[in-house]
């Protein structure tokens, strides 16, 4: 049922009319993410400050509707789709970049700000902020905030987590809260703040991010390792690792992959490999090379036929432009995609790789595999179409299959893109009954009417 007048006429004098979008048009726009689910919603709301959020928030609570928090959705977790209809709260005009306190080495932003673009504006600074999902041109600092995204340089550096360190945050009933502080050092209460880290707005919006920077590294060297068997790829990260080297980068990328690079952009990926490991290293001058001499001596001793290093500034950027075109080059194979995320401790990466192979193969599956191998995050790429009952069927049997396989290995049903709706049955298999009972008290606790992103995180959830 459609949102009724009234309840339009007051979004509209908080955003402002051309803050509010109801045509159909529009809202096609915003009923999807980067999964094959769609559901329209009812409005669509822009606003430009925390206060116009807090005033959405205290209206939709009041009605009972559904509001769904939405940076660029690029998530892959159908986190950003609002199923149970209601208002799409979209951050793309909070896009300021409020502060760079280069002494303190923190930055404080909006969450409407395109993270590439937060990233170059630290970075003018010699300063550093390393979460880098492969969606990063697009993608904005809220919604990976929101997600806990990832990233390849999460090997060495950690993911989103690691360096929110306070936010201002809109409550469902309509209040603001601050979380956390601009200090190294902060046990005062409870952790609000890494709890509202990947909640993927069901706690609340986020409408100020804090972050903590790094110096920028001042050097760094890039290879892309080729194997014949990818059980040798996988087998080479455990010898990295085991050497004591930590990489900033080890990605993984599998034959049917590449060949779907290739198809798609011309990147001189090799074609009779079954994987190649994209390896990067950095830090000072004098680390760097010696930490690269032993990345390489592991890669050949596991097999590595061909070791291609970056001469260049431009070599490293090649390299790196293949992997970024992975999503969009599997894309275009079939109709649909379905991108998992499956997480496992290191040493257990080769029996994982496998498993994921030879259940592709027994569901009659056309998947490509892509990890970032160093931390043990698979991301099986599941090339379906969306329309075929039988297929999806099947797709469904192949993802829960490597869920238990990742879970039996002491891993996790996600590492960086969130449970969102798609993995929402799965949450009990990894907390059990009364681990997700928890949660939804916590849910119940800060969202009492269940307004905010309805039907995500919790399996069977109506808030």
């Amino acid at each position: 049922m459609a949102l009724e007048g009234e309840i339009l006429r007051r979004l509209a004098s908080v955003v402002g009319k051309d803050g509010l979008l109801t045509a159909a048009e529009d809202l096609l726009c915003y009923s999807y993410d980067a999964t094959p689910v769609r559901h329209l919603p009812e409005a669509v709301v822009l606003p430009r400050s925390a206060a116009e959020v807090a005033s959405v928030l205290s209206i939709a609570n009041d009605a009972l509707t559904p509001v769904v928090p939405r940076g660029s959705g690029t998530n892959l977790s159908g986190g950003s789709v609002p199923v149970a209809g209601g208002i799409v709260l979209a951050t793309s005009r909070m896009n300021r970049i409020l502060e760079i306190d280069a002494d303190n080495l923190t930055a404080t932003a909006q969450p409407g700000v395109i993270l590439a673009q937060f990233h170059q504006a630290v970075e003018e600074r010699g300063l550093f902020y390393p979460p880098d999902p492969a969606s990063l041109k697009v993608a904005t600092l809220g919604g990976t905030v929101a997600q806990g995204a990832g990233g390849p340089r999460g090997l060495k550096y950690g993911t989103t987590k690691d360096y929110v360190i306070a936010l201002e945050v809109a409550l469902a009933e309509g209040s603001l809260i601050r979380t956390g502080a601009k200090t190294v050092k902060n046990v005062s209460g409870y952790d609000l703040t890494h709890l509202l880290v990947g909640s993927q707005g069901t706690l609340g919006v986020i409408t100020e991010i804090t972050v903590r920077l790094l110096p920028l590294p001042q050097a760094k060297k890039t290879c892309l390792a080729i194997f014949d068997t990818i059980d040798a790829a996988a087998q080479a990260v455990a010898s990295i690792i085991g050497r004591r080297i930590i990489p900033t980068t080890l990605e993984l990328i599998d034959d049917v992959t590449m060949q779907c690079i290739e198809g798609y952009q011309k990147t001189g990926l090799p074609q009779d490999a079954e994987a190649v490991l994209l390896m990067e290293v950095d830090g000072s001058p004098q680390d760097v090379p010696r930490q690269f001499e032993e990345m390489v001596a592991a890669a050949r001793d596991c097999g590595a036929r061909e070791v291609r290093v970056a001469a260049s500034e431009e070599e490293r950027e090649a390299l790196w432009t293949a992997r970024r075109a992975a999503f969009a080059a599997v894309s275009r194979a079939r109709p649909s995609i379905v991108i998992e995320d499956a997480t496992v401790p290191r040493p257990a990466l080769p029996q994982m790789v496998r498993a994921i192979k030879e259940a592709a193969q027994r569901y009659n599956l056309l998947v490509g595999l892509m990890a970032h191998a160093g931390d043990g995050n698979t991301h099986p790429q599941i090339m379906c179409d969306a329309s075929d009952k039988e297929e999806m069927a099947r797709v469904e049997r192949f993802t829960e299959e490597i869920f238990r396989m990742a879970l039996s290995l002491g891993g996790t049903l996600t590492g960086e893109h969130g449970i969102g709706l798609l993995k929402s049955r799965f949450l009990p298999w990894q907390f059990g009954e009364e681990g997700v009972a928890v949660m939804r008290r916590i849910k119940k606790a800060l969202d009492p009417q269940g307004i905010l992103n309805p039907g995500k995180m919790f399996p069977n959830a109506s808030s």
